[in-house]
């Protein structure tokens, strides 16, 4: 059944990019076309740029509190790289553009040749980003429930917890530590944050399982690719078996030329589109490195 589902992700328009677009698509930042549900996207994802900007006033009304703190930073920088990643992908829109349908058109063109050897590295590819899509998409799904249900573990994992929540000495576990105009420690509001911090989880989860697999879906397609040209390369003269004429040889060496340029050119603009948030993913890396070890050094 779960198999069946998938396999309706499949998009004849886009062979490779199918599911990958359907992700992006559908948590709203591949916007091909653009009508009301663009402004209920955009409308979201500014809500969570605000959601983003609590945690860290959070942050600062918890800053004299090391430990608090740290824990803060830590989702905190998090939640950050996701709404970068959004907001970039949605800024770069017609860059994105470029790159999709140079692979579709592509791809199409060769599977559309009588070349059994470059239908078969295709599938080979093709089928490794399925798993791997999929796969990566199982992992964050379980890590976005972890997240939400962890406040609920700490709660029935100890009881003298639940007496310090009930007798009122210890506020209940939250989520993500946010800032919010009420009093988010008991009652309604509590309900009320853990609702939002829940959906913020989805959200959150979801760019960053469909981001990351768009991303790792087109360096697998380059590296395929290339072994495509490099297969072709190999056929230029023939396998000495075969007479090749001239005006043949020369037509497959401009071929594998204007295959290797149209790859270097649109990986290129890949690696542009990722370069910002790889950026941002060494900064903070450096920042969680320096934050654990301060972490360790205060146990």
């Amino acid at each position: 059944m779960l198999f069946k589902i998938l396999n309706n992700l499949d998009d004849p328009a886009h062979p490779l990019l199918g599911p990958t677009l359907w992700g992006l698509k559908t948590w709203g930042i591949w916007q091909p076309n653009k009508g009301f549900s663009t402004i209920i996207y955009n409308i979201i994802h500014l809500l969570a740029i605000i959601f983003v900007l609590t945690q860290y006033i959070e942050l600062w009304y918890i800053r004299s509190n090391l430990e608090m703190a740290l824990r803060n930073l830590s989702v905190t920088m998090l939640s950050t790289v996701c709404v970068v990643k959004a907001g970039t992908f949605i800024v770069q829109q017609k860059y994105w553009k470029k790159v999709f349908d140079n692979v579709t058109l592509l791809e199409k063109n060769q599977q559309s040749k009588d070349d059994e050897e470059t239908k078969k590295i295709i599938m080979k590819y093709t089928e490794y980003s399925r798993k791997l899509t999929y796969f990566y998409w199982c992992l964050v799904t379980a890590t976005v429930f972890t997240v939400i249900l962890a406040p609920l573990v700490v709660y029935l994992s100890s009881y003298e917890r639940r007496e310090e929540i009930r007798n009122g000495t210890t506020a209940y576990p939250e989520i993500m530590s946010s800032w919010a105009p009420f009093n988010k420690t008991r009652g309604f509001g509590y309900w009320v944050l853990v609702a939002l911090q829940s959906l913020i989880c989805f959200y959150g989860g979801g760019i960053v399982a469909n981001y990351d697999s768009n991303a790792v879906v087109l360096m697998t397609f380059f590296a395929g690719q290339f072994e495509v040209l490099s297969t072709n390369c190999a056929k230029l003269f023939g396998n000495g078996q075969e007479y090749i004429s001239y005006k043949e040889a020369v037509r497959r060496i401009r071929d594998c030329h204007e295959h290797h340029v149209q790859l270097i050119k649109y990986s290129k603009i890949l690696n542009s589109l990722l370069s910002p948030v790889l950026f941002l993913y060494i900064i903070i890396c450096s920042l969680m490195i320096c934050a654990s070890a301060v972490q360790l050094t205060t146990v």
